[in-house]
Formats: structure tokens, sequence, C-alpha cells
């Protein structure tokens, strides 16, 4: 019976390459000239800072599109609200790791919904997903793509 796994994990090691890639931006950057700003690896936090709010955005923005490059989701990444402090502002970001209990509820839901013919069940921070057909757990596939959980989705496990 084919059944495959829907699990949210993120490499680190390649957030934090996105992350020394975003510092190299940044000294590059005119707009950044003169300015105390910088990106710092907390494992598994990045801290961002900055003398101005909107600079902190930048550098949220900077840091995205290097996650983006490296293929990590950028919906596994959580912004903190900007801590000023003196003169300088600073944010931590936080990545998303597993799928907590109501948001695997919620897909539970959404498969059942579906009407396909699956069987979804939650097992600790993952989900299993068992079918007949491969094409329908191909569709869950593309369900749960489309669903807007605001969480990145990876598949593995899939088999025949």
């Amino acid at each position: 019976m084919p059944s495959m796994d829907i699990v949210s994990e993120i490499n680190i090691e390649e957030v934090r390459n996105a992350t020394e890639n975003a510092s190299r931006e940044l000294s590059t950057r005119f707009d950044f000239r003169g300015v105390e700003a910088s990106l710092e690896w907390k494992k598994p936090n990045v801290v961002v800072k900055a003398e101005a709010d909107f600079q902190v955005k930048q550098l949220v923005d900077m840091l995205r599109s290097q996650l983006t490059k490296r293929q990590v989701d950028a919906k596994a990444m959580t912004v903190g609200e900007p801590e000023f402090s003196g003169r300088n502002c600073s944010a931590t970001i936080s990545f998303k790791e597993g799928i907590e209990q109501p948001i695997a509820k919620k897909l539970v839901k959404i498969i059942k919904d579906s009407k396909l013919k699956v069987q979804a069940s939650i097992q600790g921070e993952q989900l299993r997903v068992t079918g007949k057909k491969r094409d329908d757990l191909q569709a869950v596939m593309r369900l749960v793509k489309e669903s807007d959980l605001d969480q990145s989705f990876q598949f593995n496990n899939f088999r025949d």
C-alpha cells in the first residue's frame, strides 16, 4: 500500500550559509555604508541588527532572498518583533521545524474534506498518509502545497 510522510524540516547548514552570504552582501551594499548593521548566526536563530527598523526589514529581505537561492522555504522563517536598545534596533529570526498539533489537525481536515481515498494520521511532528493509489498521494501533495498554512512542508518516505 503506497504511503508517504509529510514533514516540516529545514537544512540548518543551508540557513547558516545563507546568513553568511547575506552578511557578505551587506558589506557590499551602498545603502549600508557607514551604518552599523550585522547578521549574526546563533544556532538555530539569526540575529539581525541595524540602526533603524526599516534597515532591519531590509536585512530580513536580504536573508529571505539568500534562503530562496539555497532552496530553503522562507515560510519556515519567523521574524520576531524589532527591539530597540539605545540607537540600535535588532530582531531575532527563528525557524519552524516540525508540524505542531493544531496545524497537523488542520492538514488532516483538509485531506479528509478533499474526498480523496487516503488515510492521514498524526505521528508526533509528522503526518503519515496512506492510500491505495499513488495518484491519490500525489493529489494530496498538490493539495498540501496549495494550502495556505504559513509553514513549509516536505514529503519523504514515498513508498509504493
